[in-house]
């Protein structure tokens, strides 16, 4: 098939490259010209403007949106005027499922299409492939499903899940409709929420195993420092890339998150080229307002968020609060 790619970052670029490894024909565009070059040397039709990309698809045309979700409307208002009935638009990027509704619900008076194709598989999809969670007009969706064979990973290697013998799909190849507008990205919405949870949890643990020698370290005692009352239970001086490489051999918390976690402890036992500041690219706090809205309780995830608050110094001022009663209390000073 043919289709057209907005956005050749990194995400956007590997997708194109995937497909055209299979046999797709692909037209790019992105703000950087050097972008579009570099694919276009690569076997891609490169593209001068958002007119000149939709001059070069064949229509039906199918538009593939690789795009920072604040900025998605925007494509789209310049896409339309140059779009017609039965083209297909395709958001991959991690918009609000609440907006994809909005936007097939506006396209739908021009004939227009839209899927939301939640997307996940980062810098590595290339090779691995992409974990595509769709949402969207069935027969639509039906339509493209060569793209979407192609961008994920397919059976592989994995033995098929004891009892899924004789119920089919697609969702053992690594893509899956999920029902109509927002559901993919929905579906996405809460697999990223899942995944703060996962990686708070290595965090939190191998944060644990790296203070397991607390009672080598010199004792304060004072009035404000909490007496380690065992130190002699606390005398380990533990490898952590050895710990998490172990736990990638047969343990039951084996991932592919834990298998990122041992390459990072591997090079840089001490993550020394890390600083600490987790950012969130919005996924986690709408998981949280949905299991709000339908009175869910998700207290792992909306933990795994605040902490990613914290990392940023959001929670500086209330430590300070803390601080300011403590002294105003107890008389108690800060310790330097």
């Amino acid at each position: 098939m043919q289709l057209g790619m907005i956005g050749l970052g990194r995400m956007g670029a590997n997708m194109v490259r995937r497909l055209m490894r299979d046999g797709h024909a692909c037209v790019v565009q992105d703000v950087s010209a050097d972008a579009v070059a570099g694919l276009a040397k690569e076997g891609a039709t490169g593209s001068s403007s958002i007119e000149d990309f939709v001059k070069k698809l064949s229509t039906p045309r199918t538009v593939c949106l690789m795009v920072p979700a604040a900025i998605v409307d925007s494509i789209i208002d310049k896409l339309l005027p140059h779009l017609d009935r039965d083209d297909v638009i395709i958001d991959g990027g991690n918009s609000h499922y609440h907006d994809d509704i909005a936007r097939a619900k506006r396209l739908q008076p021009k004939g227009i299409h839209y899927v939301d194709m939640g997307t996940s598989g980062g810098v590595w999809g290339l090779e691995r492939g992409y974990c595509l969670m769709i949402g969207g007009e069935a027969d639509v969706v039906k339509r493209l499903d060569p793209i979407f064979k192609t961008l994920a990973p397919g059976r592989g290697d994995i033995p098929q899940t004891p009892g899924r013998e004789k119920l089919g799909g697609t969702a053992e190849s690594g893509y899956l409709h999920c029902g109509p507008s927002g559901a993919g990205h929905f579906v996405k919405m809460v697999h990223n929420g899942i995944e703060y949870g996962l990686m708070a949890a290595y965090a939190e643990g191998l944060n644990i195993l790296k203070h397991a020698n607390a009672g080598k370290a010199q004792q304060a005692h004072d009035a404000e420092t909490t007496p380690l009352r065992n130190p002699e239970h606390y005398q380990y001086d533990l490898d952590l890339a050895d710990i998490a490489e172990v736990w990638r051999r047969g343990s039951v918390i084996t991932s592919w998150l834990l298998d990122l976690t041992a390459q990072a402890l591997a090079s840089d036992p001490q993550l020394e080229g890390f600083g600490g500041r987790v950012s969130d690219s919005g996924e986690g706090r709408w998981t949280l307002d949905a299991a709000n809205d339908v009175g869910v309780p998700a207290l792992v995830l909306s933990a795994a968020l605040f902490e990613r608050f914290a990392s940023r110094g959001q929670a500086l001022f209330q430590d300070k609060v803390l601080s300011a009663m403590r002294l105003g209390f107890g008389g108690h000073q800060e310790k330097k």
